[in-house]
């Protein structure tokens, strides 16, 4: 679970996928643009390397990031989806108040949330901003 520097002093992102390489890249590109203060923790992709999510992996990528600021989480589809809902069932409710789960696009929700974290702002802004990447015309 790779993870881009960061800071408890910033709120962090959580980014899952089916895939090693997108989650990594992901990481790698909200890293750029949000700074190394912005911590980012990656889970995507099964141990042996094929497509899928391992919920062991997004289960401890939760508990490492319910510390410090607390953090946004963002997800592509189907298991990555299933996979967070379980793990958020293993959290002890302390934990809890530190994660928000945004249902939101992954590529731009993550830019977003990862700008605004970048800001200082609180979870509660942080999401907002990955939700209304929803709503940004590409045309």
């Amino acid at each position: 679970m790779p993870r881009v520097s960061g800071s408890d002093q910033y709120v962090g992102l959580v980014l899952v996928s089916h895939s090693a390489e997108i989650a990594n890249g992901l990481a790698g590109l909200v890293g750029q643009v949000a700074g190394p203060e912005v911590p980012i923790a990656a889970a995507g992709g099964m141990p042996d390397g094929s497509f899928g999510t391992d919920g062991g992996e997004v289960l401890d990528a939760l508990r490492a990031a319910a510390n410090g600021a607390g953090a946004v989480v963002l997800m592509d589809l189907g298991s990555s989806v299933l996979a967070v809902r379980a793990a958020l069932s293993e959290l002890e409710p302390e934990e809890l108040e530190h994660i928000v789960v945004a249902d939101a696009p992954l590529v731009e929700g993550a830019v977003a949330a990862g700008v605004t974290a970048s800001t200082g702002a609180d979870v509660a802004e942080v999401a907002d901003a990955a939700r209304e990447a929803r709503n940004v015309a590409k045309l």
